[in-house]
């Protein structure tokens, strides 16, 4: 066969089975059984009955997101967005700032910053970190408290980074209390996990034994209730003023002795943009000046008799 005749030959070979292919009829997949109950349901379901099983769904999510998501914590939603709410029967409130309060005007805090027709009477103070980070508004915040008239206290939060006595020191050489102003205040909130409850009620006890001698006062314990109730729960505790941190309830359900409470992270008061933590003091005004540096010196009682 030429050369000619055998490439025509070819073209014609190459258009048959072409038009072979085109020609031949396609296999298409059968849908599966799911696909085919799927598409019956859908043909037989009238469209009311579409737009009430999506109502239903709906009704669903949001029962689910308020039974896990708001449910839980609604207490501190009404203290954010609803109306505010303070404890009754107290009527010395305070307050308790860090950097997190940003500038805060203090002459409209101390000539508007009221809760119930209740002057703001003590200002808590965040000082230090661990052993190593002073809180970026403290000597301002700690300078102003007392210019502006407030009873004024500084507190340490407790880390598990470093030692206790470390920490001690650190808070010592950066927190000069001074006569009127409240014991210094030790802030736990966590416990490391590799430290058995004897252990780190010891590290505890380190840091408020150094503070004590050096300031001559029993420093301020501050903890969650439920935190202090698992960890902090022994008697050689409980010659420590007591601080307890325990939002949105209308009382404490601590059985013991406490000085301050803090009952709400959501407060709102003149002088300060956002949200600011409010407390109270068990007691009158007169008792919380007893429990002051040098007041023994200053009105003739010894807050620790």
């Amino acid at each position: 066969m030429s050369g000619k005749k055998e490439s025509n030959y070819r073209k014609r070979s190459q258009a048959k089975g072409k038009k072979h292919r085109l020609t031949s009829p396609v296999r298409r997949r059968q849908p599966s059984l799911i696909s085919r109950l799927l598409s019956a349901i859908y043909r037989l379901t009238p469209g009311w009955a579409w737009w009430l099983g999506g109502i239903a769904i709906a009704a669903l999510y949001i029962w689910f997101f308020y039974y896990f998501f708001v449910s839980p914590y609604g207490f501190r939603w009404r203290a954010l967005y609803g109306d505010v709410t303070y404890p009754e029967g107290y009527d010395i409130h305070g307050i308790d700032v860090s950097h997190y309060q940003g500038d805060i005007d203090w002459e409209l805090l101390r000539n508007r910053g009221t809760i119930d027709d209740c002057p703001i009477r003590f200002v808590m103070i965040k000082a230090t970190e661990g052993a190593s980070a002073i809180d970026d508004r403290f000597e301002h915040n700690f300078f102003q408290a007392r210019e502006y008239g407030f009873t004024r206290g500084a507190y340490h939060f407790f880390s598990q980074q470093s030692s206790p006595t470390e920490q001690a020191w650190f808070f010592i050489n950066h927190v000069n209390l001074e006569e009127g102003d409240l014991p210094p205040v030790l802030d736990v909130e966590q416990k490391p996990r590799n430290q058995t409850k004897e252990q780190f009620r010891e590290n505890v006890l380190t840091w408020l034994r150094i503070v004590e001698n050096h300031y001559e006062v029993k420093p301020i314990l501050y903890t969650y209730y439920k935190f202090k109730m698992e960890y902090l729960n022994d008697s050689v505790f409980n010659q420590y003023p007591y601080w307890i941190a325990h939002y949105y309830v209308d009382s404490v359900e601590y059985k013991g002795q406490w000085k301050f409470w803090q009952h709400t992270d959501a407060g709102r008061l003149p002088g300060i943009k956002g949200p600011v933590d409010l407390d109270i003091y068990n007691g009158s005004y007169y008792d919380l000046r007893q429990l002051t540096i040098g007041s023994r010196e200053a009105i003739g009682i010894d807050a620790y008799q």
